[in-house]
C-alpha cells in the first residue's frame, strides 16, 4: 500500500514531467542589426504602446547584456547569439577574413559549391559551410527528429544564413539584382510558389516610388542632431543629406538605395509574415523556429550615424513594424504560444566629428597608412620582402612561408611587428599570436581578445584600439558611424524575452550575448549548441 505521503511526491514529480514537456508553438529571434541598447530609451517617448514598448512592459528586460570578444560585427554577431559562443570555437571571426593557404580574403557565406536559386548572381552562392558549431535551431531540429520547421529570413545573407543554421528548412535573403528573396541550392533546388508570388507584388519598387520623409513633423525630433550638418553621409545625387530623401529620383544612382532606409525593414517584415502563414509555422505538433534579422537599421547607421534623425525615423519606423508583427502572432499563433528574444548583433560608435565637436577625444586611424608604414619597417629590419600580407579585421597577417624561408624566428617578428604597431595614436594594444596560444585570460579586453581568436583563420597580431577611435582615414571628418572594437558602445545591446510563460521584469546583472542560446535550449528542453560557453539566464527562466 502507497502512503499518502508517497501518492503525493508521484503526482508532484509526474507534474514536473509534464512540464519540463511544455514547450512554445513557434520561437521567433530577432536580431536588429547595429541596434545600440541606448535606442530602446532614447526614442522612447515617441515609440508606440505595441512595439519595443510592449516587449519592455510585458516581457524580461536585460539591460546589461554584452558581447564578449571582438571583433563587433555582423557576422559574428549572428553566429554568436545562436550557437552559444563566441568566434573562438564557431570560426565566424569576421564578415571578411583572410586566408592563408589561398592569399584571397572569404566572405562568411561564401560556399561556390552551391548555386542560387531565384538568381543567377553570385549573391546566391552561399550556406553555412564556414561556421564550425551547431545553433540552437540545429539542436531544435535534432531534438524533434527533423519535424521542426527552421528559417531564416534577412535582407542581408548573413542575417539570415548564420542564425538558421546548417540543418534549416530553408534561409530567405534579398537579392537587389532581382529585387526579390532569394536562396541557394544547400536548402532546396527551386523557391516556393509563395516566394515567388510575394516576389512578383513587386513590394521594393513601391517603397521607393514616394519621397522618404519623416513619419512625425521634423521639429518633433529634438533626440537627435540637426538635420542638416557635416557628420553625414548624402546619396549619391544628393547635395546635402537632409529630408526629404527624394527616393525616385536618386534611385537612378543608387539602386540598392531601398536597403539605407527604413522601407527595408518593412519588406522584411512583410516577407517574415508572409514566410509564417505560407509555411503553417507555429500550427503543428513541434515548435518551430523563425530567425529574423533586422538589416536596414545597419545600413542607415553607417550612413548617416547614431545622432542623425534618419536613424531615430528609422528606430520610430521599425517600431511601426514590430508593433504589427506583433499582432500578427497574436492573431496567428496566440502570445502564450510564442517564445521571442530581440536582441543586435553588434551596437555603434558615435561619430568622430560630432565627438570632436563636444571636446571629447576621438579620431580614426587607417589601417593602410598602418600597414604600409609596418611594410617599410619590416623590409629594415629583414631585407626585402612581401613580409605583410594582409591586414584584416584590426589584424596583421604575415606571411608565414618567407618568414619560414629566411629562418626567422615568428615569435620575434610578432612581437616586433606588435612593438611597431603601438607607435600610432590610436591603438591601445596589440597582442601576438604566440602570446594569445598561450593565455588562459577569462575577463576584460585581453579576455576579449582570447574569445575572438581562432588559430586557423586569425592573424598573428592582434590590434585594439583607444576608445573612441575608429579605423578609416586618418586626420579626415568621418561620415557615418562603423563598429567593431570592444568599447562598450559596440557591445552593449539590447535584450529583450517576451511570450511563452515570459514574466514581466528587467535585470541589470551582467549577461552576455551567448547566454541566449543555452536559455532558449533550457526553455525548451533541449540540448545546447555544441561548442556553447554560454549559460542559461536565471531570472527570466522563471518562464519555466
Amino acid at each position: 500500500m502507497f502512503s499518502p505521503t508517497s501518492l503525493m511526491a508521484q503526482k508532484k514529480a509526474k507534474k514536473a514531467t509534464v512540464s519540463v514537456l511544455e514547450r512554445p508553438k513557434l520561437v521567433v529571434g530577432i536580431v536588429v542589426d547595429q541596434m545600440r541598447y541606448d535606442y530602446l530609451y532614447r526614442y522612447c517617448n515617441k515609440y508606440s504602446d505595441g512595439g519595443f514598448k510592449r516587449l519592455m512592459q510585458q516581457g524580461f528586460n536585460y539591460r546589461n547584456t554584452h558581447y564578449n570578444y571582438v571583433p563587433t560585427a555582423t557576422a559574428p554577431g549572428h553566429a554568436s547569439v545562436y550557437t552559444g559562443t563566441t568566434p573562438a570555437r564557431h570560426g565566424i571571426i569576421g564578415n571578411n577574413w583572410y586566408v592563408r593557404e589561398t592569399g584571397k580574403s572569404i566572405y562568411c557565406t561564401d560556399d561556390l559549391t552551391v548555386q542560387g536559386v531565384g538568381t543567377t548572381s553570385d549573391a546566391g552562392k552561399m550556406s553555412p559551410a564556414n561556421m564550425l558549431a551547431t545553433t540552437i535551431t540545429d539542436e531544435l531540429k535534432i531534438a524533434t527528429n527533423q519535424e521542426a520547421k527552421v528559417i531564416g529570413v534577412s535582407l542581408k545573407d548573413r542575417g539570415s544564413i548564420l542564425p538558421a543554421g546548417h540543418a534549416a528548412d530553408a534561409a530567405y535573403w534579398f537579392d537587389s539584382a532581382v529585387k526579390g528573396f532569394i536562396t541557394s541550392t544547400f536548402y532546396m533546388k527551386q523557391l516556393p510558389a509563395w516566394v515567388q508570388q510575394f516576389n512578383s507584388r513587386n513590394l521594393p519598387d513601391s517603397y521607393v516610388k514616394n519621397p522618404w520623409t519623416t513619419l512625425l513633423p521634423i521639429a518633433q525630433y529634438t533626440e537627435s542632431t540637426p538635420d542638416d550638418n557635416n557628420f553625414e553621409n548624402t546619396f549619391s545625387g544628393q547635395a546635402r543629406p537632409v529630408f526629404p530623401h527624394n527616393l525616385p529620383e536618386l534611385l537612378a544612382k543608387n539602386p540598392d538605395i531601398l536597403r539605407t532606409t527604413p522601407f527595408g525593414n518593412t519588406l522584411t517584415k512583410e516577407f517574415a509574415i508572409e514566410t509564417i502563414k505560407a509555411e503553417k509555422m507555429g500550427q503543428g505538433k513541434t515548435t518551430d523556429f523563425l530567425a529574423l534579422s533586422f538589416s536596414s537599421t545597419d545600413y542607415v547607421g553607417h550612413h548617416f550615424g547614431p545622432n542623425s534623425i534618419e536613424v531615430e525615423d528609422t528606430y520610430l519606423r521599425l517600431d511601426q513594424d514590430l508593433a504589427d508583427f506583433l499582432k500578427f502572432l497574436d492573431s496567428q499563433v496566440g502570445k502564450d504560444n510564442v517564445l521571442i528574444f530581440l536582441t543586435a548583433d553588434h551596437a555603434a560608435a558615435n561619430n568622430v566629428g560630432y565627438l570632436n565637436s563636444l571636446r571629447i577625444p576621438s579620431n580614426s586611424e587607417s589601417p593602410r597608412v598602418m600597414q604600409d608604414s609596418l611594410k617599410q619597417y619590416l623590409n629594415k629590419q629583414y631585407g626585402v620582402g612581401n613580409w605583410v600580407e594582409s591586414y584584416s579585421n584590426q589584424q596583421v597577417y604575415l606571411n608565414r612561408k618567407l618568414i619560414q624561408s629566411k629562418k626567422v624566428n615568428l615569435s620575434e617578428i610578432q612581437q616586433k611587428v606588435a612593438d611597431y604597431l603601438l607607435q600610432f595614436n590610436g591603438i591601445q594594444r596589440t597582442t601576438t599570436a604566440t602570446t594569445i596560444l598561450q593565455a588562459n585570460w577569462t575577463s576584460g579586453l585581453l579576455g576579449f581578445v582570447l574569445n575572438g581568436y581562432s588559430p586557423k583563420r586569425s592573424g598573428d597580431v592582434i590590434v585594439t584600439l583607444q576608445p573612441g577611435w575608429i579605423e578609416g582615414n586618418s586626420g579626415k571628418l568621418s561620415k557615418g558611424t562603423t563598429h567593431g572594437t570592444s568599447a562598450s558602445y559596440d557591445t552593449h545591446v539590447p535584450l529583450l524575452w517576451y511570450g511563452w510563460k515570459v514574466k514581466p521584469g528587467e535585470s541589470a546583472h551582467l549577461a552576455s550575448i551567448t547566454d541566449i542560446a543555452p536559455t532558449v535550449a533550457y526553455a525548451l528542453s533541449i540540448q545546447e549548441p555544441n561548442a556553447c560557453t554560454g549559460q542559461p539566464l536565471q531570472e527570466v527562466l522563471r518562464f519555466q
